[in-house]
């Protein structure tokens, strides 16, 4: 059965079974494989099953959708090893999973593959994540001012593909960040690809737009 392995920064988040004739790929929560990213749309692609193939259609997201570092333009079909990417997000495309790799794939307690893979923390309201002791990072200026990005998965990614993109990665010392592309600054220092450690009220500056503090509690 055809399948996707999501990675973000060679990090394997996760993968799922394409079960489905249309998978969506977005965002919102009510998509199959959410990558809540700021850099993802809401509703940002789609893959069909068509027989033994299957094809991605860009759903004219911000951002566009990457087959192989070339933007999809209408409906591609995929071959196997093909390397998609979503907002700063890889899906690694696999044409058939042996039964292997298909039972590493995460299930639900009765075995069953879930709805949706979500890779990263969605944007909050301010506020609403600091009653609960969890480290954030508040976005100070940009489109998503006045929101907060919640660090409760290993892995976060930041920015906007074609601009600017960073990573923030739990370690077991603290939160680390590391520039993936473009133009991010650490206080205004430049930040490259080696990991910094993340200081209480840090602030992070991507393509010289959005500006983001690390706050915890």
């Amino acid at each position: 059965m055809p399948k996707m392995i999501i990675s973000i920064d060679g990090t394997v988040i996760g993968q799922m079974a394409l079960a489905k004739d249309r998978t969506t790929l977005g965002r919102r929560a009510y998509n199959d494989i959410v990558l809540d990213n700021l850099a993802v749309s809401g509703e940002h692609a789609v893959l069909h099953m068509r027989g033994g193939d299957v094809e991605i259609e860009d759903l004219n997201s911000t951002n566009g959708t990457y087959v192989n570092a070339i933007v999809v333009q209408k409906q591609q079909k995929l071959k196997d090893n093909d390397v998609i990417e979503i907002g700063g997000c890889r899906l690694h495309f696999r044409a058939r999973g042996s039964q292997a790799s298909e039972a590493g794939s995460k299930r639900n307690a009765r075995g069953e593959y879930p709805a949706s893979v979500p890779l990263s923390a969605a944007p909050t309201e301010a506020g609403a994540l600091l009653e609960l002791g969890m480290p954030v990072l508040r976005v100070l200026s940009g489109a998503d001012q006045g929101q907060e990005v919640p660090l409760q998965k290993v892995v976060t990614t930041i920015g906007k593909p074609g601009v600017a993109v960073a990573v923030v990665t739990r370690r077991r010392q603290g939160y680390m960040a590391s520039a993936i592309m473009g133009g991010v600054t650490l206080n205004g220092a430049p930040l490259g690809a080696d990991p910094v450690e993340l200081q209480e009220s840090d602030v992070l500056e991507l393509g010289g737009a959005t500006r983001m503090q690390f706050v915890r509690v």
